[in-house]
């Protein structure tokens, strides 16, 4: 799973409430910016279908099996799966 960006703050004249948590963008949210991008990208109907795909599927995937495909119109590395080896066990 790749690092997640930090998530932009505004100031609020009420201050920050006690105990609270910084928060955290979903792990689908540059899917969701790609998808976004398209639409002004030229002709939506051609645009938005491949990235809305990959959208869905994040979306559909279990935590860390997220789609490892390339954004279509962000400059961002695509996400990565971490892959974790079983050690092999010699008799």
């Amino acid at each position: 799973m790749s690092e997640t960006r930090p998530v932009p703050r505004r100031e609020s004249p009420w201050g920050l409430p006690e105990g609270h948590r910084e928060p955290k963008a979903h792990r689908c949210n540059d899917r969701v910016e790609d998808v976004v991008q398209a639409f002004f990208e030229g002709n939506p109907f051609k645009t938005v279908p491949g990235p809305f795909k990959l959208f869905y599927r994040c979306m559909r995937s279990k935590p860390g099996e997220e789609p490892t495909e390339p954004f279509k119109y962000l400059d961002l590395e695509p996400p990565k799966r971490e892959v974790k080896l079983e050690e092999a066990k010699l008799e």
